[in-house]
């Protein structure tokens, strides 16, 4: 549901159909609730220009919500016991909430009070006493806009009922023989508008007896016979908004024939003779017509977005949207969050974002514009990458309370769509997502980004400010087939099952994606349908200012088998290499030459210091999964399910995994897995004195191996001469799969991976000759000259049961610590806190800890959320300040802060959602002004009065509470040399009037 304020500047008002409501007022002032109870909201109504709304439930309850305060609260709770409520109507500037009810009864709150008002409207004196059939349940109720003691009450049945509320009785009853959806008003208070059951509206002048003066069909087609038109689905609701100098706007949703199977849903503006049919993108749950003097625009609330339609242009545009309602656009399938980037980077990221926007919207501005920006923010930036199902990242600007969308990348672009017109008809129901983002990698200095999909491929995307149009995309084609082992651990303890055993193949040579035989293809033809390797497209691509594709690395079929799923990725820029592995092994692509540096089998990573006993096993057994977060049903997978998106819903139901400290069950043949890495500069063997690139990898058994990274001088060298890469033996073995590692200097402070800083890659050749002559520039580490021997490093690393702190060159062991017995670690970061490192854990029994470095001592260790389902697993991540997220549904990420500091930070950065304006003149009070007649008391029994958490001792419920809140406000305005006598005098008058109306209804 939504409502609006428009005099008081509260904020629009956008409703999750589950349960939760988002206020929503100018750009950048958000606020989020939810009611304790957990049902859905039914209905909202402001208590305009007083900082208040009611809120109606489908379990029979009606909220009072304070929103003067900055995290709005619950004044009243009022539950119903004996009645179902099906709507609710609060008269402008009144005092007087009508509940409408399934029996067709009125009752009356005192939203001073929350208390139940002794006068009800019975359904049996609303109908005429010669009816004996019960009218149905009330769906609609309001008063005339030129008299608020005169109701109009629309039964379910057809019979709509014209009360006046000072005599008790019915002035008027019209009645139509097909049932009611909505009513709305002329806004002279003389005519009044229906919506039907079978697609019809009917127009009724108030003191007309009988007939409607006019029925409408607005989608049937009429007969030529003059009969009556075939009738058309419900129109749900209809609004009735006249103009200053022309023909009025009858807006409605629903109401299409019948014949329209499959047509999208429709909001339809009928203006004068014009019709214009508008399709949504989702079924509408509610909509609300802006009116300033005459209508303006249409809010549209669907159930995945909010849409607002300019009606003052022609054509009915949309405005472009500034609310963040896009990030579930496409099932999101990977997060990563960064905090203190450069400074120059969303100005970069938005720059770009922002020449991607759709043409076509309203040249106007953004129409809800209530509430006020927090005043505290962020000193530092902070950017969410989220990738999605289809294969689309975006980067999100979240160094504010309020998410904003910058940057737009769509991956697909790269690859083919040589789907069958019957592909795509079905491609919204299908669970296969090929091009679904599994892993990203970036690093925010150089603007490098590399992403890893489902289908095995890696695509390496440089920044640039240029258009450009690449003739033939870089495609770099790789083998990696490895003969299957068992693994027999030296310790006798919880060893894996299958390894591999490298059959090596040599670097692949850089070749362009036209028609060359991909094993995919034929491999897949011949294995009956499963879903083929991406193919990489072979005409021109013309690429945006932005992230352009600078090479695609795809692994192949090899001999019918599908390529394994990438498990862990990683790149460097200062090196210009991204690795990547997954349960076969690892391959080192250098980005720069076009070319793969190393393909390697795990067990090759050992040398002869194989710390298992491997028996070989015949090749051409049944693969089992990799030990991925997205492979984790139990059993082996066919082929199809790796190449699955990790979107398929049975994917998210189940957490086992192939892993040899999983506490669940143990596959004996779990292959070791590369889980992570980690470039650096460091001393790579035992008793270097020098620092030297260097590549970690952690395994999936809980093995740190080292790789040397030699690379050539830079400049013109760095083009022609190969980097080489050796493995150098094992650094430490831990207990569980490797999460995470890092290297701090002596003094206890990370040091970051050195990078290459940003350049335009799209420039004459002789600037591009000057960018690549630049200097790797390291970051906080000395450069790469010799060093001191006695000045150590320390490696920290983490695994999904413990972390252990290496001192470097020695590579001894200097602490220890066991973080979990009977659970695993999800995410493991390194983070940079105000006060120095620290190691953040997040466990799958729901704890969120932090260990200090290097000492590993407990800092924290609360039970925050405990793991059900399997995409907090995927998106949960850590960065530095203290600062994590979450999805914690498919369409919302939840930001979570463990830094004291944000905690004190937090309330400033809240916007305000109240700020009071002038209010005109009320229309005729009508049955206000004479007061009410007796009405006795209300039954207790009907409904019970709640107090709630958010009210204030000595409070009369929300016009009392807002008499304490102005003299609050006063103090405050007064400083400001403002004055508030007019105010007070019309909230005296506010209560004198509920004093007199609580008098009368119980003498």
């Amino acid at each position: 549901m939504i409502a609006d304020n428009m005099m008081s500047e509260d904020n629009g008002e956008r409703i999750n159909p589950e349960r939760e409501p988002f206020r929503f007022g100018r750009p950048g002032v958000e606020c989020y609730c939810q009611h304790e109870s957990g049902a859905a909201v039914i209905q909202l109504q402001f208590l305009i220009n007083e900082g208040a709304l009611v809120s109606a439930l489908a379990d029979d309850s009606v909220h009072l919500w304070n929103l003067r305060q900055k995290r709005p609260a619950i004044l009243h709770s009022l539950k119903f016991n004996r009645e179902r409520i099906t709507f609710c109507h609060l008269p402008f500037q009144s005092k007087w909430l009508y509940i409408g009810t399934e029996r067709g009864n009125i009752h009356i709150v005192n939203v001073e009070s929350f208390m139940l008002s002794g006068y009800v409207i019975m359904w049996n004196k609303a109908i005429e006493l010669s009816s004996k059939a019960h009218p149905g349940p009330v769906v609609h109720i309001s008063d005339n806009p030129m008299d608020e003691g005169k109701l109009i009450i629309g039964f379910e049945s057809g019979i709509v009922v014209l009360w006046d509320l000072k005599s008790k009785k019915a002035d008027y009853r019209y009645t139509y023989d097909e049932a009611i959806h909505s009513v709305a008003w002329h806004h002279e208070g003389k005519q009044f508008i229906c919506s039907h059951s079978d697609g019809t509206l009917t127009i009724w002048n108030v003191r007309g007896q009988g007939k409607p003066i006019q029925t409408i069909t607005p989608h049937g087609k009429q007969p030529k016979d003059g009969k009556k038109p075939e009738p058309c689905k419900p129109i749900l609701k209809v609004e009735y908004k006249t103009t200053r100098n022309g023909d009025p706007f009858i807006i409605l949703s629903g109401g299409l024939s019948y014949d329209t199977a499959g047509r999208r849903p429709c909001l339809t503006v009928m203006h004068g003779k014009s019709t214009a049919v508008l399709e949504m993108d989702y079924p509408i749950v509610d909509f609300l017509t802006l009116y300033f003097q005459e209508p303006y625009a249409v809010v549209v609330l669907l159930e995945k977005d909010l849409v607002v339609i300019d009606l003052a242009q022609n054509g009915y545009p949309i405005f472009e949207n500034p609310y963040p309602l896009t990030i579930h656009e496409s099932p999101v399938t990977c997060c990563e969050y960064f905090a203190d980037c450069p400074v120059d980077l969303i100005p970069a990221l938005y720059s770009a974002g922002s020449r991607q926007k759709r043409q076509g919207y309203s040249k106007r501005e953004w129409p809800i514009s209530g509430g006020n920006w927090g005043q505290g923010t962020q000193s530092y930036s902070e950017i969410i990458i989220t990738g999605h199902a289809d294969g689309t990242v975006k980067f999100w600007d979240a160094s504010a309370i309020m998410l904003q969308v910058l940057y737009k990348l769509k991956t697909a672009k790269v690859f083919d769509r040589n789907r069958s017109r019957e592909d795509k008809g079905s491609a919204e129901v299908s669970d296969e997502d090929p091009f679904a983002i599994q892993i990203m990698a970036w690093c925010p200095e150089s603007r490098m980004l590399c992403v890893a999909g489902v289908s095995a491929n890696v695509i390496i995307y440089r920044f640039s400010k240029l258009e450009v149009t690449t003739e033939v995309v870089q495609l770099l084609e790789v083998r990696m087939q490895y003969e299957l082992n068992d693994i027999e651990s030296p310790d006798g303890g919880g060893g894996g099952g299958e390894q591999t055993s490298a059959l090596p193949t040599p670097g692949a040579s850089p070749q362009t994606s036209g028609p060359p035989s991909h094993p995919s293809t034929s491999s897949n033809n011949s294995d009956g349908g499963n879903i083929p390797c991406l193919k990489v497209r072979s005409t021109p691509l013309k690429q945006s200012p932005g992230y352009q594709v600078d090479l695609v690395v795809q692994l192949v079929w090899v001999s019918g088998e599908p390529p394994q799923q990438i498990t862990s990725l990683a790149l460097n820029s200062s090196y210009g290499l991204v690795v990547f592995g997954n349960s076969n092994g690892l391959v080192v692509v250098d980005y720069v030459q076009k070319t793969v540096v190393l393909n390697l089998g795990t067990v090759e990573l050992y040398g002869s210091n194989d710390p298992y006993q491997r028996q070989p096993r015949s090749p051409r057994k049944a693969r089992q999964p990799s030990g991925g977060l997205c492979d984790i049903n139990e059993g082996s997978a066919t082929s199809e399910d790796r190449c699955k998106s990790p979107t398929s819903d049975h994917r998210d139901n189940s957490f086992s995994r192939s892993r040899s400290s999983s506490v669940t069950s143990i596959d004996k043949e779990a292959r070791e897995v590369i889980s992570s890495f980690h470039f650096c500069e460091t001393f790579t063997r035992k008793g270097d004195s020098t620092l030297t690139p260097c590549l970690y990898v952690g395994t999936s058994l809980g093995t740190v191996l080292a790789l040397a990274v030699t690379l050539p001088p830079a400049g013109e060298q760095r083009q022609l001469q190969p980097v080489i890469i050796a493995p150098t033996g094992m650094l430490v073995r831990l207990k569980g799969s490797i999460m995470r590692m890092a290297i701090l200097d002596s003094t206890g402070s990370q040091l970051s991976p050195v990078y290459e800083p940003w350049y335009e890659p799209n420039i004459t050749a002789d600037g591009e000759e000057r960018e690549k002559v630049r200097k790797r520039r390291p970051v906080s580490v000395s450069p790469s000259t010799s060093q001191d021997f006695s000045e150590s490093q320390y490696a920290v690393v983490c695994s999904e049961k413990q972390a252990k702190v290496i001192s470097l060159p020695s590579q001894t062991c200097i602490y220890k610590h066991s973080i979990t017995e009977t659970s695993f670690i999800l995410r493991a970061d390194v983070v940079q806190m105000s006060q120095g490192m620290c190691l953040a854990c997040f466990c799958a029994n729901g704890h969120i800890m932090t260990l200090s470095l290097p000492g590993l001592r407990p800092l924290m260790d609360v039970n925050y959320l405990p793991l059900t389902d399997m995409r907090i697993a995927r998106t949960f991540c850590f960065t530095n300040l203290g600062q994590a997220m979450y999805l914690c549904s498919p369409t919302e990420i939840q930001r979570i802060t463990y830094s004291q500091d944000t905690c004190e930070n937090l309330q400033e950065m809240l916007g305000e959602l109240f700020t009071p304006v002038e209010t005109p003149e009320a229309p005729n009070r009508g049955f206000f002004k004479v007061g009410e007649v007796a009405a006795g008391k209300a039954s207790r029994s009907l409904a019970q009065h709640i107090p709630g958490p958010g009210g204030i001792e000595g409070m009369k419920g929300a016009a009392s509470g807002v008499v304490g809140d102005l003299a609050r406000a006063r103090i405050a305005l007064d400083e400001r040399g403002q004055k508030l006598g007019d105010l007070e005098d019309r909230t005296a008058a506010m209560m004198a009037s509920a004093d007199s109306f609580s008098k009368h209804a119980h003498e």
